[in-house]
């Protein structure tokens, strides 16, 4: 009984935690689509020929991987991928990487009343719910725990969501945009990440060349 009090205790210290940091914007990035591709300024050819491959792959309903080095601009691609995408819903973004790992799967999925100590009073829609219609946006998603990865391969292959604490699933219809700077499929093969949600995201993989 002590041991779940004290569980208890630090989910609502974490999650009083997350709620000050969201409010200053740390980790969550949602509705922020002010990037464009006429804001990646260049004259380098292969980057020129990657923001037409970009543009190219916009229309189509699939999965997109971004992969590049810290500060090299996939948010910007995200954000340009979806805004120059026939998507008429809402672009939300997630730092899987910043976010406590105990909070992220009531942000991603939401949760129901009363589904754990500190839940706001009538429940949570979650990331994934706002973005239904629109875009999710995954940045660092190799940070993202296994339960959390276990939870969005069944989003994606059931195209709907079960809120923590929930018993119905809530129909959503999203495009994922990940992004990360290491190879997913060797973090696969040491166990850091599912295989299957590899595979799942895998479609398309726009590799972003580093500033230098």
């Amino acid at each position: 009984m002590k041991l779940v009090m004290s569980f208890a205790r630090i989910y609502e210290s974490l999650y009083s935690e997350a709620n000050k940091r969201q409010k200053g914007n740390q980790y969550l990035k949602a509705n922020e689509t002010t990037y464009t591709f006429e804001d990646v300024w260049t004259r380098d050819h292969g980057m020129l020929e990657l923001i037409q491959k970009s543009k190219n792959i916009s229309k189509y309903e699939v999965p997109v991987i971004l992969l590049g080095e810290s500060g090299v601009g996939k948010e910007v691609f995200a954000q340009s991928i979806h805004n120059y995408s026939e998507r008429k819903g809402n672009f939300v973004g997630i730092n899987c990487g910043a976010i406590p790992t105990e909070l992220l799967e009531s942000e991603l999925f939401g949760y129901e009343k009363g589904a754990f100590t500190g839940a706001k009073g009538n429940g949570k829609t979650g990331l994934i719910e706002h973005a239904s219609g629109g875009t999710l946006f995954l940045d660092e998603i190799e940070s993202m725990t296994l339960n959390a990865q276990v939870k969005l391969l069944r989003v994606l292959s059931t195209k709907s969501l079960i809120r923590i604490g929930g018993v119905k699933p809530i129909p959503v219809d999203l495009r994922i945009i990940a992004s990360t700077k290491d190879d997913l499929l060797e973090r696969s093969k040491d166990g850091s990440f599912r295989e299957d949600l590899y595979y799942r995201l895998n479609v398309i993989v726009l590799s972003i060349p580093p500033l230098r």
